[in-house]
């Protein structure tokens, strides 16, 4: 099942805020989710309180993407971020 991703301009703005080497892995990720977004890697998981509705995806242990669906095939990219992405 490929997923086909899109990203908002907040998204943007806080992946190009990012180290590179974190870029990278983030590139990683979001090409491991095209392929397969319930890979185990990505601890793929929905969202719950103010933030029902979108969805989640682990970059590592510390960096998230929050997303959300817009049909079976197509995402949007919210926001990447630590924890802090949740509030």
């Amino acid at each position: 099942m490929n997923i086909r991703v899109n990203f908002t301009p907040s998204f943007i703005r806080a992946y190009r805020n990012l180290p590179k080497q974190l870029q990278q892995e983030i590139k990683e990720k979001i090409t491991l989710f095209e392929c397969d977004p319930k890979h185990p890697f990505l601890k793929t998981h929905k969202l719950k309180g103010a933030l029902e509705g979108r969805y989640s995806f682990s970059v590592n242990y510390r960096y998230r993407i929050v997303f959300m669906y817009y049909s079976h095939e197509d995402v949007v990219l919210l926001v990447v971020g630590d924890h802090d992405v949740y509030k």
